[in-house]
This record gives structure tokens, C-alpha cells and sequence, in this order.
């Protein structure tokens, strides 16, 4: 908005435009009273002046009467308000002007300030993205720093293979005394086998030497019978003769 104490030079003048916009449905009554400058805040309005002295010279030619002298001071006073009605004209014209060209900067500068806002948001999407990045590589680090401090927190790798040797040590000991063991047991299988194939053959001769004393008994008695009858046979022999 333009505001009083505006000064715009054109014809070598300098003119204060007192502007002030109001309502949209006022324009054109405020425009058209600028122009035909038929309203003022004091005396006369001058375009009616102006037209007040156009009529009275006017009037004044069309008279039959020898009246030069009149006709050119009408004449004169008419041109002298026509310049007085001009100047503000002129005033107005440069003011416009001045508007115009005030204009046009505003609208250079919108278009600047237009593609201003173009080159920031795209600076601020660009720099979104690199937030973006710079978050993901945030979290990198911070997933390597982890690694690495779980990886401090353990012991020295000489540490590590120096144990790495020992337990490989205590397993092949392991497996030595896992593969004597081993043989110890089998010779205990085939030793305890060898034991209860002696035991079984044992038990079998013993149980044969059980049948043949028992037969041997039984023979024996059956003799040891067979001589008692035999014997009490002859002593009834004897007793008869």
C-alpha cells in the first residue's frame, strides 16, 4: 500500500502522492473523481471552474460587439486555468508513471522472491536427504563403536590363542585317555568272553564229571547189591547142606 509522503519526480518536479486504497467497490468512484477532478476539499471544484471559464469566453466571442479587449482577457484567464488544471493533470500522470514503474519492481521482486523460495525448498529437500544420510551413518558409527567395544571388552588375541592351545592340549589328552579307555575296555570284553567261555566249559565238565560220578555211584551199588544177594544166596546153600 502506498502511504502520504510518497515523493515521485517527473518534468523536474518532485510531487508528494497522497494515496490511500480503500474498498474494491470504491475504485472507480475514487478513480474517476482523480481524473475529472470534479470534487476537492476546498473552494471551487476545477474542473467546473475550468468549464465556467470556457463558457464565459465562450459567451463572450459569440457576442456582436466590439469586445476584443474582454475576449483576450477571458482568453487569457481560460488558458491561465487550463495550465492551472493542467499541472495537477501532469502531477498525476507522473505519479501513475512513478506506480507503474513501482509496479513493475514489485512484481521483479515477487518473481525474485518466487524463485528464492524455489531455490530454498530445494535446498531444504536436499538437506533432508543428507539428514537422512547422516542419520543412517549415525547409526553405523554407533553399531561399529558398539562392535568395537565388545570386541575391547575382550582378552588379547595371543591371550585367546594361548587358551585356544591349552584346550586343544586337554583335548587330545582327552582323546588319548578316551582311546586307552577304549582298548581297556575291549580287552576287558574279550578277556571277560575268554572267562565265560572257561566258566561255560567248566561248568560243562563239571556237570559231565556230576554224570559220571553218579554213574560210577549207581554201577557201585547196583554191584554192591548184586554182591549181598549173591552172598545171601550161599549162606541159605550152606544152611541147607
Amino acid at each position: 500500500m502506498l502511504g502520504k509522503g510518497r515523493k515521485v519526480s517527473g518534468r523536474g518536479e518532485t510531487v508528494t502522492a497522497n494515496y490511500a486504497f480503500g474498498p474494491a467497490e470504491d475504485d472507480a468512484i475514487i478513480k474517476h473523481r482523480l481524473l475529472t477532478r470534479t470534487t476537492t476539499t476546498r473552494g471551487e471544484p476545477p474542473l467546473k471552474k475550468l468549464q465556467r471559464k470556457f463558457t464565459s469566453f465562450v459567451l463572450e466571442v459569440e457576442k456582436d460587439e466590439e469586445n476584443y479587449n474582454d475576449c483576450a482577457k477571458l482568453s487569457k484567464a481560460f488558458l491561465q486555468e487550463l495550465s492551472t488544471f493542467e499541472i495537477p493533470l501532469l502531477k498525476s500522470k507522473a505519479v501513475i508513471d512513478a506506480n507503474l514503474r513501482e509496479k513493475e519492481n514489485f512484481n521483479e521482486l515477487k518473481d525474485e522472491i518466487n524463485r528464492q523460495i524455489s531455490l530454498v525448498q530445494t535446498d531444504i529437500e536436499e538437506l533432508k536427504k543428507q539428514l537422512e544420510e547422516s542419520k543412517i551413518e549415525r547409526q553405523h558409527k554407533e553399531e561399529c563403536e558398539a562392535i568395537r567395544k565388545l570386541i575391547s571388552a575382550q582378552p588379547p588375541r595371543s591371550e585367546t590363542q594361548k587358551s585356544i592351545r591349552e584346550i586343544e592340549k586337554e583335548i587330545a589328552a582327552l582323546e588319548a585317555e578316551n582311546t586307552a579307555g577304549s582298548r581297556l575296555l575291549e580287552l576287558r570284553k574279550k578277556q571277560f568272553a575268554l572267562l565265560l567261555h572257561v566258566v561255560d566249559e567248566l561248568q560243562n565238565t563239571i556237570e559231565e564229571d556230576q554224570k559220571s560220578l553218579i554213574e560210577e555211584m549207581r554201577m557201585v551199588t547196583e554191584e554192591q547189591k548184586s554182591g549181598m544177594e549173591d552172598a545171601s544166596g550161599g549162606s541159605e546153600a550152606m544152611a541147607v547142606d
